[in-house]
């Protein structure tokens, strides 16, 4: 074979035995990649290390402060985790990420706290102590309307019996009981009046007048006895309505009996008297009892329109308005001293302040 042909073979077999080994190289190197998809990837960047937040509660004292709540917000990401002090007045958060953070501490009897920071990967960050200062006492007063106060006591008072079925109605025995205004006064007149008994006892006393022939000019039968009737009814309802509601909207006077029950039985007694002739304003001071003196004279002159002529007259007018006050005193009297004891529908608590 000639020598350029020799040299020319010799090149072609050192060029095919170098691209055979290239080629072989190149497919073990794809293999693998195949196999190991991860080999031919770039590896991802590590997570940074979770880090804790721990410390303690103290209060002004310095005493530490268990059973206090500890919430942790991670700004970043707002998410929130909670911790209780332990009687070490301590608290600790595992697991935290790293970056900015809150803490919001609350305890019973301490004014909320805050604090806050930052945090490193991996950092353990134990914060100064933190100090709650104490709650500031907030009294809230709720101012009730007159009006509604007196309202609210009107019906307790209107609860009131004697016996459980007598009306006590004009007694109080709350000593500083709110003034009635213009229109509780004639809603407790009205009560008084049209309660049945009180009208049983306007017809009782009509009975009682025609056995003893009282207002004689009226007969006897059944016509005597209807205006006997009408006519004790009508004193009823003109004192109540001139004497305890009228007059004393007028006067701004408290028409009802305040209940004294203390002290000794000489003053109470001088008491019940003086409250014919002495009354509380509706400014709770005591003052002369205009409205029950001219109520009462006012109902007995009125009572001339319907009373026997027999039975009329200024004179017989005055007459029967004395009588009214004195029976009156009579009443206040057994209200100071019996009545109370048997009147049921007293709030327990009135009871007890009440006992002499």
């Amino acid at each position: 074979m000639p020598k350029g042909a020799w040299g020319k073979t010799l090149g072609k077999s050192a060029r095919s035995t170098t691209i055979g080994s290239g080629s072989f190289l190149g497919l073990c190197l794809a293999s693998l990649l195949c196999c190991n998809p991860a080999l031919g990837q770039t590896p991802p960047a590590a997570s940074p290390s979770p880090a804790s937040v721990s410390g303690t509660i103290i209060d002004p004292s310095g005493s530490v402060v268990a059973g206090a709540v500890v919430k942790l917000t991670h700004v970043d990401s707002s998410s929130s985790a909670e911790s209780v002090t332990g009687s070490d007045g301590q608290f600790s958060f595992a697991s935290v990420p790293p970056g900015p953070f809150q803490l919001q501490i609350t305890a019973a009897g301490f004014a909320a706290q805050t604090a806050g920071g930052t945090l490193e990967a991996g950092q353990a960050y134990v914060t100064p102590a933190i100090m709650l200062g104490i709650a500031t006492n907030v009294t809230r007063v709720v101012v009730v309307p007159r009006e509604v106060l007196a309202e609210e006591q009107l019906k307790v008072q209107e609860q009131q019996r004697v016996l459980g079925f007598v009306p006590n109605f004009y007694v109080s025995y709350i000593p500083n009981a709110a003034p009635l205004n213009t229109k509780q006064k004639f809603e407790l007149a009205w009560k008084t009046t049209v309660d049945p008994v009180n009208i049983g006892l306007s017809a009782a006393a009509a009975g009682l007048e025609q056995a003893t022939d009282q207002y004689s000019g009226y007969g006897q039968g059944a016509e005597g006895y209807g205006k006997r009737f009408g006519a004790a009814y009508a004193d009823m309802a003109t004192s109540t309505f001139i004497g305890g509601a009228a007059l004393p909207s007028l006067l701004k006077q408290d028409p009802r009996y305040f209940y004294k029950g203390t002290g000794g039985r000489g003053s109470r007694f001088l008491y019940a008297v003086g409250n014919v002739f002495f009354c509380k304003g509706d400014n709770g001071r005591w003052q002369p009892n205009y409205s029950f003196i001219l109520g009462d004279i006012v109902s007995s002159g009125i009572s001339n329109a319907y009373y026997p002529a027999g039975e009329r007259g200024a004179a017989l007018t005055f007459e029967n308005a004395g009588i009214g006050m004195g029976a009156t005193a009579a009443a206040n009297v057994i209200e100071e001293f019996i009545a109370r004891k048997l009147t049921s529908g007293i709030p327990h608590h009135q009871q007890e302040e009440a006992t002499p």
